[in-house]
């Protein structure tokens, strides 16, 4: 394996590395719930993208699971209107 020659500096390291830095990821609101959600992907919590219903996220509960997850997205949804008014 060749051995370099000479050594670099820190400014060249740096200079190097300026391009390695994590991006900021943009999270948008659902429409729907309000939850924040990543750009162009299915809100998680009430299964909409883009005005429609993607994902039953209630299909896979069971009974008192989703008696549960109805009403608490029925509170969420109420939030948002009061929210938006």
């Amino acid at each position: 394996m060749p051995i370099p020659k000479q050594r670099h500096t820190k400014g060249r390291r740096n200079r190097r590395r300026s391009h390695l830095k994590l991006k900021k990821r943009l999270v948008c609101g659902c429409l729907k719930c309000g939850e924040s959600v990543l750009p162009h992907h299915v809100c998680a919590f009430c299964g909409f993208y883009n005005g429609k219903q993607e994902i039953d996220v209630l299909a896979k509960l069971e009974k008192k699971e989703k008696k549960r997850k109805e009403k608490e997205l029925k509170e969420h949804e109420g939030e948002v209107k009061k929210m938006s008014n």
